[in-house]
């Protein structure tokens, strides 16, 4: 059992998380890197002479964009060890996994670990003001530990009371409130912030899809192979 988790998180993590990396050097690094020329002074959102809207960007670097790329991929393989224990212990109360099925875990995911935290503490950019730093990760966990169970529960109540507990489990972190700054400021325009959240968020539905995706046909691929050993 360990080792069919095992192998089906790194094929699914791996795979899912080279696409994921790719998609985040072309649509999200760019946006990242224009911030970063705000934040350092390079550029000015009120400055008296016009700058384009699309400056010249560094280019591509092999060993910067190399390890994001394998970070990445490390990061969607312990994300699809998560996504397959919980697989694991779906199938055993007799839930069906597969590549299709998995797109739903895949979205699962998403909500828990990127749309319940970002509703209320969205990705942002470099230079923007923000609360401390360890609060905000002690909100993040506790915002995608109640929508994980939230999930759970919605996939696998059955009855009003738990679905109705799963709702409060969704809103409870945001109606206490995440963590902000004193006040509001930040070099970089309000415009490339916002583009930055939108793609953070698209490239992470994406990528969770696809991890779902990948590790529902992995794991039912490694089944079957397990069962036609067993057999011969």
């Amino acid at each position: 059992m360990y080792t069919r988790i095992l192998v089906s998180a790194l094929f699914a993590g791996a795979c899912a998380g080279l696409i994921a990396g790719i998609l985040q050097l072309y649509f999200v690094q760019p946006v990242l890197l224009h911030a970063e020329l705000y934040e350092t002074g390079a550029l000015s959102h009120f400055g008296a002479v016009p700058i384009s809207a699309h400056p010249e960007l560094p280019g591509f670097d092999l060993m910067r964009d190399g390890l994001s790329l394998i970070f990445t991929m490390l990061i969607y393989t312990g994300y699809g060890l998560i996504l397959l224990a919980l697989m694991s212990l779906a199938e055993d109360r007799g839930a069906v996994i597969s590549g299709r099925s998995g797109i739903l875990w895949g979205i699962a995911g998403f909500v828990a670990f990127h749309l319940a935290p970002g509703f209320s503490l969205p990705p942002e950019v470099p230079g923007v003001a923000a609360a401390d730093v360890t609060v905000r990760q002690i909100w993040w966990f506790a915002t995608v530990g109640c929508a994980a169970a939230a999930m759970w529960l919605i996939a696998f109540g059955a009855n009003w009371m738990v679905w109705g507990l799963a709702a409060i489990l969704l809103l409870a972190p945001h109606v206490i409130g995440a963590p902000e700054p004193e006040v509001f400021a930040g070099p970089v325009p309000t415009e490339i912030a916002a583009l930055f959240a939108a793609r953070a968020f698209g490239v992470g539905l994406a990528a969770w899809v696809l991890l779902g995706c990948f590790a529902g046909y992995f794991w039912q691929r490694e089944g079957v192979y397990a069962d036609a050993t067993q057999s011969a």
